[in-house]
């Protein structure tokens, strides 16, 4: 797959120089180097890199870059070089709290004294031009993309330890110990997202599992 603008920018940003990017190291390529830290930036799934992750923190210093898309900005063009037809925000929005979905696949690596997890919150345009009619499947798309630009940055995070974690779901106004209803309650996510922040805690260690309440697993912070 072409790689965008908006994993361009990025590498450009966190890069010591142009020259310490796409940097060969033994059997892999990383994006950027910036001291004596590596640096992946990666907007699939971590799933995908966690072979690659897991062996380049044996010697080195990683830092994971995991964009989430706050506001996506569409842009649609008939051709590739033609005139931009039109421009609209769109109604999806990323939270923070949509990190945990990614961490999933990280809970055998995360936390590690080595490791750094960085999520900027972006602001891109996606770039969308009429689909192949010859390959477009009957629910398929309705559109082929051309390209993601970065447009900015509205914050960005570091997630090195289980506290940071915790912070981020404000464990400390949880009832203690508290089942995935009062989280779901207390951040405003749905109980399958609840029970998935749930898993990535227990599993890299922020909280244990104390109990339960009739059907509920009940949670402390470890």
């Amino acid at each position: 797959m072409m790689e965008t603008s908006l994993h361009r920018s990025l590498k450009g940003m966190y890069a010591a120089s142009e020259a310490d990017t796409e940097v060969r190291l033994g059997s892999y390529r990383i994006d950027a180097i910036r001291g004596d830290e590596l640096i992946e930036i990666q907007f699939a799934s971590l799933s995908s890199i966690r072979p690659k992750i897991q062996s380049l923190l044996r010697r080195h210093d990683v830092r994971v870059v995991k964009p989430i898309v706050f506001r996506t900005r569409i842009v649609r063009q008939a051709t590739a070089d033609g005139p931009v037809l039109g421009r609209r925000l769109s109604p999806k929005r990323g939270a923070l709290i949509d990190v945990f979905a990614e961490l999933m696949y990280f809970t055998r690596l995360f936390p590690h004294p080595r490791l750094t997890i960085e999520v900027p919150m972006v602001n891109v345009q996606h770039w969308r031009l009429p689909p192949d009619r010859r390959k477009r499947r009957r629910y398929g798309k309705d559109y082929k993309t051309k390209d993601y630009v970065l447009e900015s940055i509205e914050s960005t995070h570091e997630f090195r330890t289980t506290k940071d974690l915790l912070r981020l779901i404000g464990s400390d106004q949880l009832p203690h110990p508290f089942d995935t209803s009062d989280l779901a309650g207390h951040i405003e996510c749905g109980r399958g997202t609840a029970q998935q922040i749930a898993y990535c805690l227990r599993k890299t260690g922020a909280v244990d599992a104390c109990g339960k309440r009739g059907n509920a697993i009940l949670y402390r912070a470890a």
